[in-house]
């Protein structure tokens, strides 16, 4: 059997550096918020070229308190609307629902699957305030584009950055990420951050993750508690330095996939320079018979999403939305196994049993 991601294989060459930390860990008796978060955030700003990180409970946490850090600045009210993706991990749509905003949804390229900057503009409204951006998969979206109508409109620009660990990013926005074990850079349970070099944005979320406090006691807005965890951090620092290089072997992989795979019933990605590889994810009219016919053959694949945002039970107010390019990828597409430790031989295998396949 070829596991879609072999969590295990992937932390396994840090399990003595792990067993370390956890041993410092358990010495210390600090538990929350002492030096290992403090210290990620540094070493995570720097690998982001941003001034601030500041660590919080998972990746949604991550977009909500973003959001309702600039209500409480004064940059949104509630009730203004932020453009979305509307093929995207529904986590991008909820995070704008919790903070009290309306998400917009916009249809997708069809060939790169992320946000198409021309159905941006036409989305815009008097209501209109800003653009939540997601990379998807791992492949940076049309920045240059997006960035151009952001600053026509006057627009707050925020990445959702949850599968786009390691990119090269454009633009120094407010950029958010979750450490979900099965990311690029994976913690050992839920995880997440918020970088931006805005200094008065850092604190107010930084606040808002701790109960709404700046000092112990004392608090300043209706808060929450969404801290990064003092453990996981730690964990998180063992994992960063070998960050870019495992994105190099992800992107090894796809360059097989992309050159070696050869077969018209399968449409393959149309895919950048800037691209991180979180999956690798491909297209056909037949999914469920080439899902089975590649499980029949010890070959896990995974559907990267099923239902798409606005058809779920818990969007019913978006049923009514007419999304056919969003409908047609989630219909369509097929995530291939795909993680730094993924053999050779194991690569030779799917390529073979993907040329291989007719129904």
């Amino acid at each position: 059997m070829i596991p879609f991601l072999d969590i295990k294989a992937v932390n396994k060459p840090y399990d003595i550096k792990f067993q370390e930390k956890l041993k410092q860990f358990l010495e210390k008796g600090w538990y929350i918020l002492g030096d290992e978060v403090e210290a990620f955030e540094e070493e995570f700003a720097a690998c982001t070229g941003s001034e601030y990180c500041i660590g919080v409970g998972n990746g949604l946490d991550a977009i909500t308190l973003t959001f309702n850090a600039y209500i409480e600045m004064g940059n949104l009210e509630k009730g203004d609307e932020i453009i979305v993706p509307a093929n995207t991990y529904i986590a991008s749509i909820l995070g704008i629902l919790h903070a009290g905003l309306v998400p917009v949804l916009v249809e997708p390229n069809l060939e790169t699957y992320n946000i198409d900057p021309k159905g941006i503009e036409e989305k815009i409204t008097a209501k209109t305030k800003g653009i939540l951006v997601v990379h998807l998969y791992g492949q940076l979206a049309d920045m240059e584009a997006i960035m151009e109508i952001g600053y026509k409109y006057n627009l707050l620009i925020v990445e959702d950055a949850a599968q786009a660990h390691g990119l090269l990013f454009k633009g120094s926005h407010t950029r958010t990420f979750s450490f979900y074990p099965g990311k690029n850079l994976g913690a050992l349970g839920d995880a997440g951050a918020v970088v931006t070099n805005d200094e008065k944005l850092a604190t107010t979320i930084k606040s808002l993750s701790n109960y709404g406090s700046e000092q112990k006691y004392y608090n300043d807005y209706i808060g929450y508690n969404s801290r990064l965890d003092e453990l996981q951090a730690a964990f998180l620092r063992v994992k960063l330095p070998f960050l870019a290089a495992e994105n190099e072997r992800r992107s090894a992989i796809a360059n097989r996939y992309l050159s070696e795979i050869k077969n018209d019933k399968i449409l393959l990605p149309v895919c950048s320079a800037d691209h991180v590889f979180h999956l690798f994810v491909i297209r056909t009219e037949n999914r469920e018979a080439l899902q089975k016919y590649l499980a029949d053959n010890g070959i896990q694949t995974l559907i990267h999403y099923p239902v798409a945002p606005h058809k779920q039970k818990a969007m019913e107010a978006f049923h009514h939305l007419s999304l056919p390019i969003t409908e047609k990828i989630h219909n369509e597409v097929l995530s291939l196994p795909m993680s730094p430790v993924l053999e050779e031989a194991k690569i030779d295998f799917i390529i073979e049993k993907l040329n291989a396949w007719t129904s």
